[in-house]
C-alpha cells in the first residue's frame, strides 16, 4: 500500500512538474485521479525549492530580486504549467464573444494580450508580495502558497462541470472523490499552520475566496472548468495567499 500510494504521489509530481520520475510510471493508467490527493505535497516540494531560493538570494540581494528568482524557479520547475493556463484563459475569457468562441481561444497555443496582462500581473503581484517579506517569511509564504493554492485544484474537480464534452480534465474528475479532496484539504491546512493560527486561517480563506471567484466566472462564462481553467484557479489562490501573508506580516 505505502509502495502504491507513493507511486500516486509520483504521478502528481510528473504531472505538475518537470522534475525527474521513474519512466516505467508513464505507462501507468489511471493514476492521475488518485494522485490528486498530493497536488498539496507536490506544492510542498516546489515551495521548498522556491522559498529556498528566496531564502539564499534575500541573504545577499534586494528582497524583490529575491521574489524574482524564486517565482522564475518556480516557473522552471512547473514548466510554466499554471501560468500557460491562466493565459489561455485570459485570453478566452476576454476575446471570446461567445462561451464556444472562448473555448476555441483557449485551445489555441498563441498568447494574446489578455493573456499577456494576466501573465504580467500575476508574476508582478507574486515578485511584490514576496518584496515585502523578511528571508525567513518569505520563505514561509511560498511554501503555504504553494501548498495551498494546489489543494484547490482537486476541490475544484469535484464541486464544479466541466465545460467541454471530454478532455484530461474531465476523465481525472471522474475518478477524484471525497477522499482525495479531503486529504488535499487536510494537508494544505495543515501547512497553512506552519506561519500561526492567525495567517493560517487567513492563507486558506484568501485561497478559496480567490480560487472560488475564478471558479464563479469559469462557470458564467464557461459553464465550467477547463484544464486551462484549473490553472488560472491555482494562480488566483497562489497570488491571494502571497498578498494576504504580505499585508499580515510585512
Amino acid at each position: 500500500m505505502i509502495v502504491r500510494e507513493i507511486g500516486h504521489f509520483l504521478v502528481g509530481v510528473m504531472f505538475l512538474t518537470r522534475l525527474p520520475v521513474p519512466s516505467e510510471l508513464h505507462h501507468v493508467e489511471g493514476r492521475l485521479a488518485r494522485a490528486a490527493r498530493y497536488f498539496p505535497l507536490v506544492g510542498i516540494l516546489v515551495g521548498l525549492i522556491a522559498g529556498g531560493v528566496f531564502f539564499l538570494t534575500a541573504q545577499l540581494l534586494d528582497a524583490y530580486l529575491a521574489g524574482a528568482a524564486a517565482v522564475t524557479v518556480g516557473m522552471l520547475i512547473t514548466g510554466g504549467l499554471h501560468e500557460d493556463g491562466l493565459a489561455d484563459t485570459a485570453d478566452g475569457l476576454g476575446g471570446g464573444q461567445t462561451r464556444e468562441h472562448a473555448l476555441e481561444i483557449m485551445r489555441d497555443s498563441r498568447l494574446g494580450t489578455y493573456g499577456g496582462c494576466a501573465l504580467i500581473s500575476s508574476i508582478g503581484f507574486r515578485i511584490l508580495a514576496l518584496g515585502t517579506l523578511a528571508p525567513v517569511q518569505g520563505f514561509l509564504a511560498l511554501v503555504i502558497a504553494h501548498t495551498v493554492s494546489r489543494a484547490l485544484i482537486p476541490t475544484v474537480l469535484v464541486s464544479g462541470e466541466y465545460a467541454r464534452s471530454r478532455g484530461l480534465a474531465s476523465s481525472v474528475a471522474q475518478g477524484v472523490g471525497s477522499v482525495e479532496v479531503a486529504f488535499a484539504i487536510i494537508t494544505a491546512f495543515g501547512v497553512s499552520m506552519i506561519g500561526g493560527y492567525v495567517a493560517g486561517l487567513a492563507s486558506c480563506a484568501a485561497a478559496v475566496v480567490g480560487g472560488g471567484v475564478m471558479l464563479a466566472v469559469l462557470m458564467r462564462r464557461l459553464g465550467g472548468y477547463t484544464g486551462d481553467g484549473l490553472g488560472a484557479v491555482q494562480q488566483v489562490g497562489e497570488i491571494a495567499v502571497l498578498v494576504v501573508l504580505s499585508g499580515l506580516w510585512a
